[in-house]
């Protein structure tokens, strides 16, 4: 892996999340698990890029990322789609999904993501909130939310990116 600036990344935002999702990794110590998203963003705040995360309270990583500040969002290839879709389905309190996915992890510089990634966004947590169904304007909070069980958002400034050689 190589290391790019966050202007550098190729590739589009949207189709990287919604077609070919992601991986979020938390770590705690030793401990790192990954959950694929399709909900995301890249974008600018307070001057910084930022990668934005939403996940819900339930999640095994949502306990991760509570206790650490940082984390990483990792792009792949569609040879990785089942891989994807078994750190999706799991939960990391029952398994280690990137073992049964056949992932590789990498520990570097206090960050944790999986050597078959095509892009890593190494983050540092700036800013989280949950969403509150007051501020949902529209009416997906019954179709995305029938347990009411909202998001936290997580903004991650993005400190350092690895693209694939």
């Amino acid at each position: 892996m190589k290391q790019i600036t966050a202007k550098e990344i190729v590739g589009n935002p949207f189709s990287m999340l919604d077609d070919s999702w992601a991986l979020v990794t938390a770590a705690d110590g030793e401990i790192a698990n990954p959950m694929t998203v399709s909900w995301g963003g890249l974008g600018v705040i307070w001057n910084k890029p930022v990668a934005t995360i939403y996940i819900r309270p339930q999640r095994y990583t949502h306990d991760l990322l509570e206790k650490e500040d940082t984390f990483t969002v990792s792009f792949y290839g569609e040879e990785q789609r089942e891989a994807l879709k078994l750190c999706g389905v799991k939960s990391g309190r029952e398994m280690d999904k990137a073992a049964a996915a056949g992932l590789t992890l990498v520990k570097e510089g206090g960050f944790c993501y999986y050597a078959e990634a095509e892009l890593v966004l190494c983050c540092k947590k700036i800013y989280r909130d949950r969403i509150r169904p007051e501020g949902i304007l529209s009416d997906d909070d019954g179709k995305c939310y029938p347990l009411k069980d909202y998001h936290d958002v997580y903004f991650g400034e993005i400190v350092k990116v690895l693209a694939k050689d």
